[in-house]
């Protein structure tokens, strides 16, 4: 049998194909080890019947003592091998996704991002809100699918990251770029969210924040996100115009964020009150 060399690490073929022959032959060389010990010292103390019937005795006892402990660790190291080819598929898979990314919506975004630059010079729109505001958020589309490119580039790490320090570190680069202004009260502790939990939540609010950079009529966020007895809570509030909210409440942007809920078996409301927008995420035990 072939091991790949995954990850710098190379399990050796001949100590794989030495379990295999230790697992084939140890029965045989326990009985011959006590068939050659019974006849030769042991015949005048052990008759004929009595050597019988320990003989298979002896090789259950060889077995369960060794063979189940060599049986364990050809399963670890099938478990291990079977790992990393699935990690080495996975890396390939994402990089693939990366290039495909690169080649066609970022390259697509550049030429939009051109193409609209020379527009705005001709009919001379850069003093234009609408047109500016256009601008940054094609910008911001650009940045993230590059930034997506990156990540995908990357291997991810085994180690557990500090997801709530990245929530926080993320939530402080879009202040800084968008003057926006959130005001983070997080108290989830992070052994309550499950790998999958972390990447669709922060992905969620990745989309409320943006909405509220293309849409929203403040600069102010609030993000209050609690544990209780049944789970946890995640709301998400910030004004905006009347029109908006007649407009958009049930937007495209909104409704990528009830998908992504439903998908993951959360609860999903959307509250219009006094000029607010707010948007919760629950998900129950």
């Amino acid at each position: 049998m072939k091991i790949e060399k995954v990850k710098g690490k190379v399990v050796k073929n001949m100590t794989y194909q030495q379990i295999k022959w230790l697992i084939l032959m140890l029965p045989t060389l326990s009985i011959a080890i006590w068939e050659y010990i019974r006849h030769t010292f042991l015949m005048p103390y052990v008759s004929m019947e009595v050597g019988n019937i320990l003989s298979p005795l002896i090789v259950f006892g060889v077995t369960v003592i060794f063979l189940f402990k060599l049986f364990s660790i050809l399963e670890k190291i099938q478990e291990e091998l079977n790992k990393e080819r699935a990690q080495k598929v996975a890396l390939q898979e994402r990089a693939k996704i990366a290039r495909e990314l690169h080649d066609g919506i970022a390259q697509s975004l550049f030429l939009l991002s051109i193409k609209i630059n020379k527009l705005g010079k001709q009919a001379k729109l850069d003093s234009n809100p609408h047109f500016i505001k256009m601008k940054k958020t094609l910008q911001h589309i650009h940045e993230n699918t590059r930034q997506a490119i990156n990540n995908l580039r990357v291997p991810p790490e085994e180690a557990e990251f500090p997801w709530t320090e990245t929530l926080v570190q993320y939530i402080h680069e879009l202040e800084r770029e968008h003057h926006l202004k959130v005001d983070l009260q997080w108290n989830i502790n992070e052994s309550l969210l499950s790998t999958k939990d972390k990447v669709e939540l922060f992905a969620c609010i990745k989309e409320a924040l943006f909405n509220v950079v293309k849409h929203a009529s403040t600069n102010e966020v609030w993000i209050d996100a609690n544990q209780n007895q049944n789970g946890w809570l995640c709301k998400i509030k910030n004004k905006c115009s009347e029109q908006h909210i007649k407009r958009d409440h049930r937007g495209y942007g909104l409704q990528i964020l009830e998908d992504r809920a439903k998908a993951m078996g959360w609860l999903f409301h959307i509250q219009l009150l006094h000029g607010d927008i707010l948007v919760s995420f629950e998900k129950r035990r």
